[in-house]
């Protein structure tokens, strides 16, 4: 029987915290081994074994959350998730902490401490468990299929109309770390598809567009290609038209999620052909592979994120499995992106 996965909650109020650390051990495989009042004293006593979780309240975060997240994200490697945040009115401080390295912010509305055993609740801590499972495989590599994955480059002196890029868990972190690297006049559209919580959506494209150089907005139906980085709107699939416009697709289902990175990649595949660059960025699950593929058959260039620099390395390995060209850590990666040559977008 596997053990059960370690959840350290730290929230400045008892009160709340030990509701939180009851919600959550309804589930006999979810163990709360720590409460904690601030983010100093859960830096000072956390032992090992390490946590599989971190549950982090967002006003115990404190106004600068990103400097709260980092340490504990990036320079311990732990992984952390926001509780409590308002899906209205905290929308910056969610944003900065997403790209901090938090991996998913669970907003007051969705704590069901009241219903502890309905279906949303059970759903939930479901999701909790997952992303502490999930982090047990943090920084380990597979060579053999990183090497079966990978080709040698065909194209000599590529140029490229556009880039499509997918990531889900971890994704806002890798995105900041790669748009941070690119100048500001970079010349080539770029096309995201980012899974996360409604709502927060815009705040990170408005995040992103104050903190990188390029310009970051959110996608509109029917707007020309051109150069800048345009996020998926929530609940809409983006896509590229042969005329070079972005439609945007509220109706149709395809896999888990909507949107969709296999919907990105297959219409840069079948628009703009060889010119289209595919980026499978850190995520659960397999979205993204079968658009890989696409761009791969059309003549296209595409990269997987390493798994050592992958929060989670599920996108990124069925990208490799499906076959790419790259597979780079996330600072090559974006070094690899920021050469990349324009060909007109006319």
């Amino acid at each position: 029987m596997a053990r059960p996965r370690r959840i350290i909650v730290c929230d400045r109020y008892e009160k709340r915290a030990r509701e939180l650390a009851d919600f959550l051990e309804r589930d006999p495989s979810l163990e709360v081994t720590g409460r904690f009042g601030g983010v100093e004293e859960m830096l000072a006593r956390i032992e090992e074994p390490a946590p599989d979780l971190i549950a982090l309240d967002l006003e115990t975060a404190g106004a600068d959350v990103a400097a709260a997240v980092e340490p504990l994200a990036r320079e311990r490697g732990l992984p952390v998730v926001l509780i409590g945040a308002r899906s209205k009115g905290d929308e910056e401080m969610i944003a900065r902490a997403l790209t901090a390295g938090a991996l998913e912010a669970i907003t007051e509305d969705r704590l069901r401490f009241d219903d502890p055993d309905s279906v949303w609740a059970v759903a939930l801590r479901s999701r909790v468990k997952r992303l502490a499972t999930l982090q047990m495989h943090r920084g380990e590599r597979n060579p053999t299929a990183a090497a079966a994955g990978t080709r040698p480059w065909r194209k000599p002196e590529p140029s490229y109309r556009a880039i499509g890029i997918g990531a889900s868990v971890g994704g806002p972190a890798a995105l900041f770390e790669v748009f941070g690297r690119l100048p500001q006049d970079f010349p080539l559209p770029v096309l995201v598809v980012q899974h996360m919580a409604p709502s927060f959506g815009k705040s990170l494209a408005a995040w992103l567009d104050r903190s990188v150089l390029p310009s970051v907005a959110i996608a509109t139906e029917g707007q020309l290609l051109r150069p800048g980085i345009w996020l998926a709107p929530e609940e809409a699939h983006l896509r590229l038209e042969p005329t070079m416009r972005l439609r945007l697709d509220r109706e149709s289902e395809r896999g888990a999620h909507r949107p969709s990175v296999d919907v990105l990649f297959e219409s840069l595949a079948s628009a703009v052909n060889e010119d289209a660059v595919g980026v499978v960025l850190t995520g659960m699950g397999c979205d993204g592979a079968e658009g890989i593929r696409e761009i791969s058959e059309a003549g296209g260039l595409t990269i997987a994120q390493d798994a050592e620099t992958s929060p989670v390395f599920g996108m990124p390995a069925a990208a490799i499995e499906a076959g790419v060209d790259f597979v780079l850590p996330l600072e090559e990666l974006a070094r690899k992106l920021a050469t990349l040559r324009v060909r007109s977008l006319g």
